[in-house]
């Protein structure tokens, strides 16, 4: 087992600056915005902004409800876990179901069974029926290159789309929320945040995740580089064999695209130790539906996903 050091006072001055910074983003947002909303899935980076946005808004309620697009594809820890945490905090959720979109005819399921990139469309029309002008998410510019294009303030068009012509500047942490009618703001208050930080911080705070972020037994097969399990959205093939691995997940998403790694790390410690060793983000390392081409992420942005 890995022994941490304990943090430095310049580690933890930086922590206090995201988090004073965070703050600063959700409370301008609640200043000039008329019907904000948190995405929230329950993986680590929306739990940890939900958690931001509690701090800011303290002892008052948070004054915006949460969004989630559900895959229908999820994995049952981090449902249970989402459900918890919006009973306990007494916050409202609206849960977009892709499945809904499907049953209905608006979508049509893909052949290789993923629904991350289905997304889209539930959330654009999710976001127009409640009429959110701001729109709250864990993106983090480390994560991947097309998110470390993006400003903190993203301005999307009228059908949600992604304009990188229109990015403004966003200087000594004045943000521009100007917006025409039925126009919208994507907010990534964990920008400059890295996936060290979010684990720092969360060690600091206490915050509770899903358990399956840490190390647990679980039946998994190799697919493309990637341990994944068996669930709804199919697997394994007749030539993939399922073992039992000590795993644990670096990100959570549709669970068709979404890899487990091995390891021991149980504890909040071993697993900072543990990020602090490799050398892929988490994205890079457990996400096929960003190794679907090299623009992936970038593609699916312009088109108005996250």
């Amino acid at each position: 087992m890995t022994t941490l050091e304990p943090a430095t006072d310049a580690a933890q001055d930086n922590l206090a600056a995201l988090e004073s910074e965070a703050i600063h983003i959700f409370r301008e947002v609640a200043g000039e915005f008329d019907r904000p909303v948190i995405l929230f899935s329950g993986g680590k980076d929306s739990t940890l902004l939900l958690h931001l946005a509690i701090k800011a808004f303290w002892p008052a309620p948070v004054p915006f409800p949460l969004l989630h697009v559900d895959t229908g594809h999820n994995f049952d820890e981090v449902i249970d876990f989402r459900d918890r945490v919006v009973e306990q905090h007494g916050l409202r959720l609206v849960v977009a179901k892709v499945q809904d979109w499907i049953d209905d005819g608006r979508l049509e399921e893909r052949a290789d069974g993923m629904r991350n990139p289905l997304q889209t469309t539930p959330l654009l029309d999710t976001i127009a029926e409640n009429k959110f002008d701001a729109v709250f998410g864990g993106g983090r510019r480390d994560e991947e290159r097309a998110r470390a294009k993006e400003r903190i303030f993203s301005l999307r068009n009228a059908f949600g789309q992604w304009e990188p012509r229109r990015q403004r500047p966003e200087l000594w942490n004045l943000y521009n929320g100007r917006h025409r009618p039925g126009e919208q703001v994507r907010v990534f208050p964990l920008s400059n945040w890295t996936e060290a930080d979010v684990w720092n911080y969360i060690a600091r705070e206490k915050v509770e995740l899903p358990s399956i972020y840490y190390a647990h037994r679980r039946e998994v097969y190799q697919r493309d580089g990637m341990w994944l399990a068996e669930g709804p959205w199919g697997g394994p093939r007749p030539d993939e064999v399922v073992r039992e691995l000590t795993v644990r997940y670096r990100t959570v998403g549709d669970g068709s695209c979404t890899g487990a790694i091995e390891s021991t790390a149980a504890t909040v410690d071993e697993v900072i130790a543990e990020v602090s060793a490799s050398r892929l983000t988490e994205r890079g390392a457990t996400r096929a539906d960003d190794r679907m081409s090299e623009a992936a992420m970038e593609d699916r942005k312009r088109e108005g996903y996250f």
